[in-house]
Parts: structure tokens; sequence; C-alpha cells
């Protein structure tokens, strides 16, 4: 197997609210490697943390523990205009995801890249006329094919979604419950108990007719 591109070693993020008495509103634990020169689909129900493990792999959401390694480069502290070089995020209509500086750029580490070696689209839009899915899946796939790990997390919503996870993506995703769980393949991914609760009767009925 590769050496891993990225590396999400014990990483979690917790938010609480209350001044005297604190109490957790919303937690998320991980450990993960996955290597590069592959596409990996990213599925789980709304607020289960999709969005905020997409900015920690990215360095615009510090976590509450652990490290976010890219290429062997703790992400958090590479200075904050050379981020994107290791990895970027793309929020929905493709716009680039920022993030919040506390550190003067003097005191964190150079990149050591110069173009992202991750690349994450978070619910990207497919426009379903005139080829643009086609286009868009050829340009994950050059992405792919240059060595880099492209990560896409689909709510799916519609057949078409289900039937891009399964051509396009090698492993796959669930973020639930406050876990971040992998599969090896789709059926692995829609024989989970917790997928099939997280899509519902009827999208879980076209995951099968798709796998």
């Amino acid at each position: 197997m590769a050496d891993p591109l990225l590396k999400l070693e014990s990483l979690e993020k917790a938010y609480s609210r209350g001044f005297l008495r604190r109490t957790t509103t919303f937690s998320l634990s991980v450990d993960l490697a996955l290597a590069g020169r592959q596409i990996v689909g990213v599925v789980g129900p709304n607020g289960a943390g999709k969005t905020t493990l997409f900015e920690m792999m990215t360095g615009s959401n510090r976590p509450t523990a652990g490290r976010v390694l890219v290429a062997g480069r703790d992400i958090h502290r590479v200075r904050y205009r050379e981020r994107d070089r290791l990895a970027v995020h793309y929020h929905q209509s493709y716009q680039v995801r920022r993030f919040a500086r506390r550190l003067p750029n003097f005191m964190l580490d150079p990149a050591g890249s110069d173009y992202p070696l991750v690349h994450l689209f978070d619910e990207p839009q497919f426009n379903t006329q005139d080829g643009y899915i086609g286009f868009m899946l050829d340009f994950f796939r050059r992405l792919r094919d240059e060595g880099r790990l492209v990560v896409i997390c689909l709510h799916p919503t519609a057949r078409y979604h289900l039937e891009i996870l399964r051509e396009i993506c090698a492993g796959f995703l669930l973020v639930s419950g406050g876990t971040v769980a992998s599969f090896r393949d789709f059926p692995a991914l829609i024989g989970d108990p917790r997928a099939r609760q997280y899509l519902g009767s009827e999208m879980t009925r076209q995951a099968e007719a798709v796998a």
C-alpha cells in the first residue's frame, strides 16, 4: 500500500456551551490514513460534521486534539497563505473556504508544495444538462491521475448522485454519530446499517439497484 498522503491522527473536535457548567453540543473524532492517487466519497447526515472535517483537513478549523498531516506536514503549523498548496476545500459552488489567522506567518512553516495535494469538494453542484457531469468527473479523474487525493462529499437526493459515487470513488467514508467509518467499496457502504438508516428506504433501494 502506498504511503498515506493524508493522515488524521487522533483528531477530535468538540463544541460546548455554558459558563460554569460546560455542556458538549457537538463532537467528532477520527483516526484515518488515505493514500494519494484515488477518489474517496464522503456521505453522512446533515449536521454530522462533514464540513467541519473538511475544514480541519485544510487548516481552517483548529481541532480540539490531534493532528492533520498532509505529505507529512502538520497543516495547522503551515503558513496561512500556503495551506491551500497542501489541501484545498471547495464548498458547494466551488468557492474556496477561508480561515481565521491565529499566529503570524513568520512563526509557521512553509508548505513545501506548489500545488494542492488534497482536493476536497463539499457537496459540489452537478448540472445534469449538456455533459457537465461528465466534464466534472473527467476533472476529478485528472486530479487523481496526477497523484492527488480527491475527496467528494455528496448528500444523495437523487439516483444520479449514487451513480456518481459508485462510478468514480474507490473508497468511502461515513460521517455519523460523532465518528468516521471507512468502507472499501460501494456495496460495503450501503450494506452498513448506519448508511441505510441515513439514506432512508427509498434511497437505499436506489443504491442497491446502482450497486
